[in-house]
């Protein structure tokens, strides 16, 4: 059954939380630069995540751990400069909130003050709470992740399904109500079975945006360079690719590279 979908002119957490009581599905992306946050915008995504996946598919590194918090501000400033209606939401990144609750509140404070952000994310549940509090005490939306947190990748020791054993599921949904009560804006689900996915998005209040949990969430997110295809090495059984980027970018710049050493670039018409 279709959903009717609302104009909306500017995303806000308050449009978010309409559309989840409407049954209207939420679309997020990671952006990481202005051109293609332009792109995502106009396109009509309502979330842009700048994501400290940036570690991976803009610095090449293998791990999110590397990313800084001034990189993460500068990916950001470039993102908003492009995005008239989209709610942008940026990653604190690694070893900036886990621990010290006064050093993620002057991070996340950094974020909105010097990139012009709309909120902020933080992987974690109850371990986290108190920089949670903190953040949200100064106004700040927070969304909150769950399931596979992939800055916790050396703790957990690989990056396969989350939650599939009732212990784990059990913290998990503890977590989600908990992050509700706290007063997070929404949660990304990361990784988890589908049915529990749908547990959870059914006992919340708040958005679910799912990453490979399945189609009950109230959203979905994906890494853009993985559904464009810009990426190649990565094929997780969640992704779907919507185009073959790496493919057709490598070949335009080998017929470029062949133009050139033949002459054919730039022709008469190419030159003042």
């Amino acid at each position: 059954m279709s959903v009717a979908k609302a104009e909306i002119k500017r995303v806000t957490t308050h449009v978010l939380r309409g559309m989840k009581s409407r049954g209207e599905k939420i679309s997020m992306l990671t952006a990481y630069d202005f051109s293609m946050a332009r792109i995502l915008d106009d396109a009509g995504v309502e979330v842009l995540l700048v994501g400290d996946s940036a570690s991976n598919v803009m610095a090449g590194h293998e791990t999110t751990l590397p990313i800084t918090l001034d990189q993460m501000i500068y990916h950001a400033q470039s993102v908003i400069r492009g995005v008239n209606r989209a709610f942008v939401i940026v990653d604190l990144p690694f070893g900036t909130y886990q621990g010290n609750s006064t050093k993620a509140l002057e991070s996340a404070i950094r974020i909105m003050k010097e990139s012009g952000a709309h909120g902020v994310k933080l992987e974690g549940g109850s371990e986290i709470v108190e920089s949670i509090e903190r953040i949200l005490s100064a106004g700040i939306p927070v969304m909150g992740h769950l399931g596979l947190t992939p800055q916790s990748i050396y703790k957990f020791g690989t990056y396969t399904v989350r939650a599939k054993g009732e212990e784990e599921a059990k913290k998990l949904r503890s977590d989600a109500h908990l992050l509700e009560e706290k007063g997070c804006m929404g949660i990304v689900l990361e990784k988890i079975p589908a049915k529990l996915a749908k547990e959870v998005t059914e006992s919340v209040n708040i958005p679910t945006i799912g990453i490979g949990a399945g189609m009950h969430t109230d959203g979905q997110v994906l890494v853009t360079h993985d559904l464009l295809g810009i990426t190649k090495d990565f094929n997780p059984r969640f992704l779907r690719r919507y185009l073959e980027l790496y493919k057709a970018i490598k070949g335009a710049a080998e017929q470029y590279v062949a133009d050139v050493k033949s002459s054919d670039f730039p022709n008469e018409k190419e030159q003042y």
